[in-house]
C-alpha cells in the first residue's frame, strides 16, 4: 500500500477504457478491419467496372454503395466501443482482482467515485466519429481506385493507413475539445 488508496484502481480503470483506450484501440482494430474492407470492395468494383454499370444503370452509386456503409459505421462503431468498455472494465476487475488482492466492492467504490454519465456519452460519440471517419476513407479510396488488382491492395493499404492517423488526430480534437 502506498499513499493512494487502492481502490483509485477502479477509477484509473474505468476512466481510461470509457474515455480513451475502449474508443481508440476498437477504432484502430475496426480502421484495419472495416476500412481494409471497404476500400478492397469498393476498389475491386471500380476495376471490374461494376460502379460503372451502376451508373450505366441509372443508380447513383454514393447514394447505393457508400451511404449504407457510412450509416453502418456510425450505428455499429459505438456498439462495438460499448462492448469494448465492458470486456476492458472487466479484465481490469479482474487483474485487481488476482494482482493487486483487492475486493470486488473497494473497485466497484473506486469505479463509481468519478464516473459521469457524460464519460459514456463522449465515448460513444467520439466512437461515433471514428465510423463516420474509417468508413468514408475506406469509400474514398475504394471509390478512387484505377489499375488492376495491384491498385486495389494499394488504395486497401492507403485506407488503413489513413484512416489510422485520422483516429488519431480525431482523438486529439475530442480531448481538446472535452478540455
Amino acid at each position: 500500500t502506498g499513499a493512494v488508496p487502492l481502490y483509485f484502481v477502479g477509477t484509473l480503470v474505468g476512466k481510461t477504457m470509457i474515455l480513451e483506450l475502449g474508443p481508440v484501440l476498437t477504432g484502430l482494430a475496426l480502421a484495419g478491419r472495416v476500412g481494409a474492407n471497404i476500400a478492397a470492395e469498393l476498389g475491386t468494383m471500380r476495376v471490374t467496372e461494376q460502379i460503372d454499370a451502376l451508373e450505366t444503370l441509372g443508380y447513383d452509386p454514393l447514394a447505393y454503395l457508400v451511404v449504407p456503409r457510412v450509416l453502418a459505421g456510425v450505428i455499429m462503431f459505438p456498439v462495438v466501443v460499448a462492448f469494448a468498455d465492458g470486456i476492458g472494465i472487466l479484465g481490469g476487475w479482474i487483474t485487481a482482482l488476482n494482482l493487486l488482492d483487492m475486493s470486488t466492492p473497494e473497485f466497484v467504490r473506486g469505479l463509481h467515485l468519478f464516473f459521469l454519465p457524460f464519460d459514456v456519452r463522449f465515448s460513444l460519440i467520439k466512437a461515433a466519429s471514428f465510423g463516420l471517419a474509417v468508413t468514408l476513407i475506406g469509400s474514398f479510396f475504394g471509390f478512387e481506385t484505377s489499375g488492376g488488382a495491384e491498385a486495389v491492395g494499394r488504395s486497401t493499404t492507403q485506407a488503413v493507413v489513413v484512416s489510422s492517423m485520422l483516429i488519431l488526430v480525431l482523438d486529439a480534437f475530442w480531448a481538446i475539445a472535452l478540455l
